[in-house]
């Protein structure tokens, strides 16, 4: 099974060390990675597979959207299929 990770927020240094730290953590495995700076706003998505997490998803849901409220950032995650789904037209 895999993820969605989409952050967004102001750039700063170790936004990408953070969230892959807290992916490893966690037992989340980052497949593929897209991130720009557009001016000074970081844009970031990651694809993950979430086979091996050590807890339960809602609860990666969770502390993944904590580590974005406390670096200022906005960080979602989804289910692969709920993002297709969405995206789907």
């Amino acid at each position: 099974m895999k993820a969605v990770i989409s952050v967004t927020g102001r750039d700063a240094v170790g936004i990408i060390a953070k969230v892959a730290n807290v992916c490893a953590d966690h037992g989340a495995n980052i497949i593929d990675i897209s991130q720009t700076v557009l001016k000074d706003y970081f844009a970031m998505v990651m694809l993950a597979d979430i086979d091996g997490l050590n807890c339960d998803f809602v609860s990666f849901v969770d502390i993944m959207a904590k580590l974005g409220k406390d670096n200022g950032l906005v960080i979602s995650t989804m289910h692969e299929d709920i993002f297709s789904t969405m995206h789907h037209i």
